[in-house]
């Protein structure tokens, strides 16, 4: 479903609370994937353009997958660069949550030529599960509209259509 050709856009998550029965990086839960798919949907973002990936790139069976310690979202940070030169058209960073924006920013701090010759953008989100996501029906359509908009300008900056509803 996803392609490391074709991917523009990486999908980057703090963590999943737990493992997904096939072993996928996922959004978190049913909601949280309902959420992320039905924005994308809206925007017209097509598979093949974004890769999901976590902050930290394991789950070990047995042990709570909650907040991550520093030492754990420093971990992710070389399986991240390894990842984005298996993507040679990505061009941006949606982190959802603080740990993988703290992620995101500390990839654009390392000396990497790939960050700046491909220009990488990071945009804030907010994590689309758990405590993050408890709020009333109107403040989770204004962190869905927030989100949106990060995805809409990282697909801009791509050359992605965007979909009008």
């Amino acid at each position: 479903m996803h392609s490391v050709e074709e991917c523009q856009i990486l999908s980057l998550f703090s963590n999943t609370g737990e493992a997904s029965p096939q072993g996928f990086v996922w959004a978190g839960d049913d909601a949280a994937a309902t959420r992320l798919l039905g924005l994308q949907y809206q925007l017209g973002l097509r598979p093949e353009w974004i890769m999901p990936w976590n902050t930290h790139p394991w789950f070990t069976p047995g042990e709570a997958n909650g907040k991550l310690t520093p030492d754990q979202v420093q971990a992710g940070l070389k399986p991240l660069l390894a990842l984005l030169k298996l993507l040679p058209r990505a061009s941006a960073i949606v982190a959802h949550g603080p740990e993988a924006n703290r992620l995101a920013q500390m990839l654009l701090k390392t000396s990497n030529p790939l960050i700046w010759r491909r220009g990488l953008k990071v945009y804030k989100a907010r994590s689309l599960h758990g405590r993050a996501f408890a709020g009333s029906k109107e403040r989770q359509t204004e962190w869905l509209i927030e989100m949106g908009k990060a995805y809409a300008d990282a697909m801009a900056r791509a050359g992605l259509q965007i979909r009008r509803a």
